[in-house]
């Protein structure tokens, strides 16, 4: 687990959170299910974007952030009820 926490950006992580929202609450042509996967490719190209270049490290950062977005999406979710 503290692996995953050295490649976690926060910002990218926040930012996937938000279009997940969107995403799951206005376009429901969309399905549930395709939404993780949507968060792992959008967390890539936001920390590409952010850091200006791609390596495997920014790869990882970037999957593991946009569903982490989706692993708090749940949590929070679950919390609640």
């Amino acid at each position: 687990m503290e692996l995953l926490n050295d490649y976690v950006v926060v910002v990218v992580m926040a930012i996937c959170m938000a279009i997940g929202y969107i995403i799951k609450t206005s376009l429901e042509f969309i399905p549930n299910k395709y939404i993780p996967l949507i968060m792992a490719v959008m967390g890539v190209i936001l920390n590409v974007w952010l850091n200006k270049n791609f390596t495997p490290e920014i790869l990882l950062g970037g999957l593991a952030s946009g569903l982490a977005s989706t692993g708090t999406y749940e949590a929070v979710r679950n919390i609640k009820k």
